[in-house]
């Protein structure tokens, strides 16, 4: 049988495809822009007919009918990364979150920790070899598709042809629903001046001909905003957005220096506008690869002066990071931030930068706290903080002992908290 009659013998409706779903199986969907949205709404339709379907899945956009209140003991969400679709159902306790270094959760499903029944991804058309694209989203869509027992994919016109080791040839799937809809976009509000005056220290942190990686927001727009003139950059990031997007135009990123994939742009998903998707298709300056290779600390590290720039909620006087809570209170996950930061402090040369704004709440609180709140996890331990960056300046605090930690990150925070906090290292006995 050619691929192209086993595509057509395969193609059903979404809810036949969705029937291959029985109580109690264990189901991976795609997250991200890549959600089936189709795929997902025929499921929710059989809530009457199911119970205990555990979904694994990493950030979802957008309103979730899975997770809706009344689908207790149907669908339960086992949230790998939790984002606004989920985050009241893991804080109610009615969804589950695993902590987990992003590079690792493709080993949940190969080596069976998490077993699943079926995986349910969204794919571009096939090709004339008969193989489909995962386009905007690889992460551990390729390990789901060979771990679970059945593959269901949801092919849509949408979806950009994305180049890279993130292929799913006809032969491999069990069902298609061929269902064209737009993908879902992230537009980010305009920078504030707080933001931009912390990319402006970002920036003085970044050499020419650097390897960087950033995620989407007003920092990293506006750390690729301020970048201009002949940077050669490289790109090796989880995550393209829109603002990599326009530097890669501006001639600011060319990957002409990059010691790992030279001249290519590496991610594992892209989450932005339908120009970035556009701009990612059938591009060959872009690659796209599992999770498991582009954030493995040991792949990141293989570029020279890699520059990782993440976030933090808060950040403690002796470098603690919490990433994922507000005190008890989950918010996100753990992503790819240890990833890159360790990827990023083996690297020759390279720079690992947590930057934040010094204040929360419109400026009512500190993010540089004498402790985390009650209940707040660690994600990037204090051993793994190099650079801390606010829009007060940047403060290296790797070697450092825990008094010139206190001192260097009590300079970087808001001087309206200094004074409490150089009362509260006192207390501590952290300074004199």
């Amino acid at each position: 049988m050619s691929w192209v009659d086993d595509y057509r013998s395969k193609r059903c409706s979404a809810a036949e495809a969705a029937s291959c779903v029985k109580s109690g199986a264990r189901v991976y969907y795609g997250g991200n822009a890549a959600i089936p949205q189709v795929l997902v709404r025929a499921l929710a339709e059989r809530s009457d007919d199911l119970r205990d379907v555990q979904l694994n899945h990493v950030l979802l956009l957008g309103d979730d009918p899975l997770s809706a209140p009344g689908m207790e003991g149907r669908f339960r969400h086992n949230s790998l990364f939790v984002g606004p679709a989920d985050r009241r159902a893991v804080n109610d306790g009615r969804a589950d979150y695993v902590p987990i270094f992003l590079h690792q959760i493709p080993r949940l499903f190969r080596q069976g920790i998490v077993p699943l029944d079926v995986a349910m991804l969204q794919v571009s058309p096939p090709d004339e070899h008969g193989f489909m694209s995962l386009g905007v989203e690889t992460l551990a869509s390729m390990a789901a598709s060979q771990a679970a027992g059945r593959v269901v994919v949801q092919v849509n016109e949408k979806m950009p042809r994305v180049l890279g080791d993130c292929f799913l040839h006809v032969r491999r799937v069990h069902a298609v629903v061929e269902h064209t809809e737009p993908l879902p976009e992230l537009r980010g509000d305009p920078a504030s001046d707080v933001e931009r005056s912390i990319a402006r220290h970002v920036v003085g942190l970044i050499p020419r001909g650097a390897t960087i990686q950033m995620g989407i927001g007003g920092i990293p727009d506006s750390v690729y905003e301020a970048m201009e003139g002949d940077l050669d950059l490289g790109i090796h990031t989880e995550m393209i957005s829109d603002g990599a997007m326009r530097a890669i135009e501006r001639g600011v990123v060319t990957g002409a220096r990059k010691t790992l994939h030279h001249g290519k742009v590496v991610i594992t998903f892209a989450l932005g506008t339908e120009r970035l998707y556009d701009f990612l298709d059938n591009n060959p300056l872009i690659e796209a690869h599992p999770v498991s290779y582009v954030n493995d600390p040991e792949v990141v590290g293989r570029n020279e002066s890699m520059v990782a720039i993440n976030s933090a909620i808060e950040v403690d006087l002796t470098g603690q990071v919490c990433s994922d809570s507000i005190g008890s209170y989950i918010y996100s996950g753990f992503g790819g931030q240890v990833d890159f930061i360790r990827g990023a402090a083996r690297s020759q040369g390279g720079r690992p930068v947590i930057a934040l704004p010094s204040t929360a709440r419109q400026g009512m609180t500190s993010r540089i706290v004498p402790f985390l709140k009650e209940g707040a996890g660690v994600v990037t331990s204090r051993a793994d903080v190099h650079w801390v960056v606010t829009e007060h300046g940047a403060a290296n605090v790797f070697g450092k002992n825990l008094r010139e930690r206190a001192e260097a990150l009590i300079g970087i925070a808001d001087p309206r908290f200094r004074s409490e906090l150089e009362r509260a290292a006192k207390e501590r006995r952290l300074i004199r």
